[in-house]
């Protein structure tokens, strides 16, 4: 199962400059997801991190694979942010950072669902570079109704 960023659009509520998923190339429900992030120099966040060593913010790693967590979510219980749906960041565990993130790289966002109780996730979680670990960690998200 491929998305685009069309169809990714429809399972996550971020745009930009806060999307970071431009694409899913694997998911198989309720198990696992792989994506990427294409890192440009044209990144906002890239004018003050750091203007003369631009690094991707290590923050922002993190929101892009809890990103990939959602549309996971999503994807496995059938819903849509339009039907009134979000899925909240509410930790994170584990959390390392390896290798900076610079711009040119591809960033591939790996998730993989380790429990599911009562609309609380935990997922691991990888993003590498080229193979090599640039962070990794324990997200968990809350899927919510919202107003």
């Amino acid at each position: 199962m491929v998305m685009d960023i069309n169809e990714i659009r429809d399972y996550l509520p971020h745009r930009y400059p806060f999307l970071l998923v431009d694409r899913v190339t694997e998911l198989s429900l309720g198990e696992s997801i792989v994506a990427y992030k294409n890192v440009s120099i044209n990144e906002p966040f890239f004018n003050g991190h750091f203007p003369h060593h631009p690094i991707m913010p290590g923050v922002l790693v993190l929101e892009a694979l809890a990103q990939v967590c959602g549309i996971l979510g999503f994807k496995t219980v059938n819903k849509l942010p339009a039907d009134g749906y979000v899925y909240y960041l509410v930790g994170s565990d584990n959390v390392r950072f390896k290798r900076p993130v610079v711009p040119g790289d591809r960033l591939k966002l790996e998730a993989k669902v380790e429990r599911e109780k009562r609309g609380i996730w935990k997922f691991a979680c990888r993003a590498t570079v080229d193979g090599e670990l640039a962070c990794e960690a324990d997200i968990i998200c809350a899927e919510r109704k919202v107003a």
